[in-house]
């Protein structure tokens, strides 16, 4: 800990130190607009090593003895007595294995909404009804090794609960004694709108401008105050069993992909990728048509900001860093925009064939059946009368 008087006289140190620099400097150099961040960082660097960090061990007492007079050593002035700058930061004490557990299960909720799972327990159905004709291929034996699989996994009622508390997805319950979680995409969609926004003005700067190099447009504590707000929101709803939940969720879906990429299973359907056989198995079975490559794009994205969030980056507040260790999610931001504004202004397209007929199954018999044919011959073409 360190003493009142030095506490309260950093912040006029600190100003001593800056305009004794900046005095120094001639005019161009104060015309580059890097200056008064190096200054600034600078300044810094010196007085940090006459102040405790946040949250150093306070003496025995606390400093109460000092403060109040005890003992024959007892400071005269208020000015020697101890004074705490401070506790840790709230930000600094978030873990990152809830947030990139968060990350994974955004991705499996995407493509559980996309329907891969549903297409798996129906092609599951046909293949106990013999309607699938296979029976001893790679896809037959996924099915199969699938089926005995989920008795030990968890089952689709406890994925859509932990959907619903963790990401606020789906209509079902969260769970006994579990809340929702509905403010998690609103905060995901402004942080990756202010992560875009960044980016943008930082290319129209660079584009207008003069220098290139001087400070961009952008505000990195919008950034830096919508990501935190994410990420407290995720810390608060990520307990339990979420991180089991991602790393079986994972392997099932890998197990699921392999049976719709097994050769026996796509020549059942024409299909000539695993994206194929669900786009028509759902159009078939559930007449649906899904965004199956704008909802796939959005988890990728998704989880790398997701991911993202999960390293310190977030802390940065020297901007220059900040810039560079923003970088990486500056595409999967826009990507991610561009893919969720396609999915709300435009249908998908359904697969380019007509695999089953609207409305109920025909009944009665054929509308010309042999035995009623009175010579025995095949009926000929009506243009032969």
């Amino acid at each position: 800990m360190t003493s009142t008087a030095q506490y309260d006289s950093l912040k006029d140190q600190r100003a001593t130190l800056i305009d004794q620099v900046l005095s120094t400097l001639s005019p161009q150099t104060l015309a580059d607009p890097n200056v008064a961040q190096i200054v600034d960082a600078l300044v810094t660097k010196k007085l940090g090593s006459s102040i405790s960090p946040n949250g150093s061990a306070p003496p025995a007492d606390g400093g109460l003895a000092d403060l109040v007079g005890l003992g024959g050593g007892a400071p005269l002035d208020p000015g020697a007595t101890q004074i705490s700058p401070g506790v840790v930061d709230y930000d600094d004490t978030v873990t990152s294995d809830r947030l990139a557990a968060t990350a994974d299960l955004y991705y499996q909720a995407v493509h559980e909404g996309l329907g891969i799972f549903d297409v798996i327990y129906k092609l599951q159905e046909l293949f106990r009804a013999g309607s699938l004709r296979i029976s001893a291929g790679p896809g037959a034996f996924g099915l199969y090794r699938f089926d005995k699989h989920a008795i030990l996994r968890y089952r689709k009622q406890e994925r859509m609960a932990a959907y619903r508390r963790v990401l606020g997805y789906g209509k079902g319950s969260p769970g006994a004694n579990a809340r929702s979680n509905p403010e998690f995409h609103g905060l995901l969609t402004h942080f990756i709108g202010e992560t875009a926004k960044f980016w943008r003005d930082k290319r129209i700067s660079e584009v207008i401008r003069d220098n290139a190099t001087d400070p961009t447009f952008g505000s990195i504590a919008i950034v830096r105050r919508a990501a935190l707000d994410l990420r407290n929101n995720v810390k608060n709803s990520s307990y339990g069993y979420v991180n089991v939940l991602r790393i079986e969720t994972s392997q099932a879906l890998a197990e699921a992909f392999q049976i719709l990429d097994a050769a026996d299973v796509k020549a059942q359907f024409g299909a000539d990728t695993p994206w194929d056989t669900i786009e028509l198995v759902l159009w078939q079975y559930f007449h649906r048509s899904v965004n199956a490559s704008a909802m796939n794009r959005m988890a990728v994205s998704g989880r790398s900001i997701l991911q993202w969030l999960a390293q310190p980056f977030v802390l940065t507040t020297d901007r220059a860093a900040f810039e560079a260790k923003l970088y990486p999610i500056a595409e999967a931001a826009e990507e991610w925009i561009s893919s969720e504004e396609g999915m709300r202004i435009s249908k998908p397209t359904p697969p380019p064939r007509n695999v089953y007929m609207q409305g109920p199954p025909p009944r009665g018999g054929r509308p010309d059946p042999v035995f009623q044919r009175s010579s025995g011959r095949l009926p000929g073409p009506p243009f032969m009368g």
